[in-house]
């Protein structure tokens, strides 16, 4: 078996319905660290970073009904989306994890924000919480 590549907690994805609000709350109420706010478009959602210390916290609003936040906080309510952790090699873990019989939903990495690339693996492989892998450029 090939040994899992998961370098470290790379964030927490919270999905809120009002960017702005959400801001002021993690960064005015809490006084986490705010670093900016990008959109990324092929997802259809802005981010905005936060650090905790060194944790780093993204919430998530998304841009147009149909976008899969916009589609999570009607269902759900603003909430924790996902962990995700930070891999060595994104590709890599979807043909790992992929052969343990675990549901991946990509077929290779794609676009994220910061010009990182992810993959998601399906909540019903990860006790419940949507997974992502992140895979930071060099």
């Amino acid at each position: 078996m090939i040994p899992p590549m998961i370098k470290n907690l790379h964030h927490i994805g919270i999905a809120v319905s009002d960017l702005d609000e959400g801001v002021r709350r993690y960064r005015d109420g809490l006084g986490l660290r705010f670093e900016g706010i990008e959109e990324v478009p092929s997802e259809r959602v802005r981010v905005a970073i936060l650090f905790a210390g060194e944790t780093r916290i993204e919430l998530l609003q998304g841009v147009g009904e149909d976008s899969a936040i916009s589609k999570f906080v009607e269902k759900r309510g603003p909430g924790i989306h996902h962990l995700a952790f930070e891999v060595a090699d994104g590709q890599a873990e979807i043909g790992r994890l992929e052969a343990l019989g675990m549901r991946v939903l990509d077929e290779s990495p794609r676009p994220g924000a910061h010009g990182c690339k992810v993959v998601f693996v399906h909540p019903k492989s990860m006790e419940g919480v949507l997974t992502e892998l992140v895979e930071v450029p060099r």
